[in-house]
């Protein structure tokens, strides 16, 4: 019975635990980028019960029982949100695989699906964080408009010139796993052992997704389907409290065959 109280409460926990991701996933279902979390569950040890002859005198059984559940990590789901028209010429969408290489105060490199483009005061591409986007790209001072392609071309209009001028390039990064990318939140993720490195590519070559100006992709969480999620993690959690209550009255039972 003591068991089943320990038992019970590895459920609780890790119910908890699912309860709480589905909190962040809705409270980000208007993030621009977001991509929704899953948690991960596996079965804990097992131990052996004590072995006995069946009724039938035949050879003895091991009888295992397990120990409950833990939560093993949690991952990303990148599969592509919602892409939304914004009209704003420094929005930009990737539709399909790949990331935005920003660099970070520390020389570092992140990568983002947030495509909320600015200009610095250099004249400088940035996110909306203020971190410059890489390849760097810087805008002349006399651009009248700029025009962004599928490919990543950046080509802008200055003042006085009918012709298109090009004045950079947009490259995307993609990672074998990107499941493994490590989350540091303002949408940003960072490459481990897990994910392995980046590997460039032009917008729409070898897999990469295309840039779509004027769009913006949205966070990737299904409303229908966290709610469900939430439903069920609940019942879970309450199941698992009447494990607890049922184990409690068990004990009671037994302190109480001496009255």
């Amino acid at each position: 019975m003591t068991d089943s109280l320990h038992i019970a409460a590895t459920g609780m926990h890790a119910q908890q635990t699912q309860i709480d991701t589905i909190a962040n996933n809705l409270a980000n279902v208007n993030t621009i980028g977001y991509k929704k979390s899953r948690v991960d569950f596996q079965d804990l040890i097992y131990k052996s019960m004590n072995e006995s002859n069946n009724i039938l005198g035949q050879d003895a059984q091991n009888t295992l029982l397990g120990l409950g559940t833990a939560v093993v990590g949690s991952s990303k789901d990148f599969s592509v949100g919602d892409i939304k028209a914004t009209q704003n010429p420094m929005d930009v969408a990737i539709d399909g695989p790949g990331f935005f290489e920003v660099v970070l105060p520390d020389g570092s490199y992140g990568y983002t699906r947030a495509g909320s483009l600015r200009v610095n005061n250099e004249g400088f591409l940035i996110n909306s964080d203020g971190y410059v986007l890489n390849p760097m790209v810087q805008l002349p001072s006399d651009m009248e408009s700029m025009l962004i392609g599928s490919d990543g071309v950046i080509k802008a209009k200055l003042v006085n010139q009918q012709d298109l001028v090009e004045v950079g390039k947009i490259e995307l990064g993609k990672f074998v796993n990107s499941s493994g990318l490590k989350p540091v939140g303002a949408n940003l993720y960072l490459p481990t052992e897990q994910s392995g490195d980046a590997i460039y590519a032009a917008p729409g070559e070898d897999g990469s997704g295309v840039i779509r100006q004027g769009f913006l992709e949205g966070s990737n969480v299904q409303l229908v389907e966290e709610l469900t999620n939430l439903i069920l993690a609940q019942r879970a959690y309450e199941i698992n409290s009447k494990v607890v209550q049922a184990s409690d009255e068990l004990l009671g039972i037994v302190n109480n065959l001496r009255r």
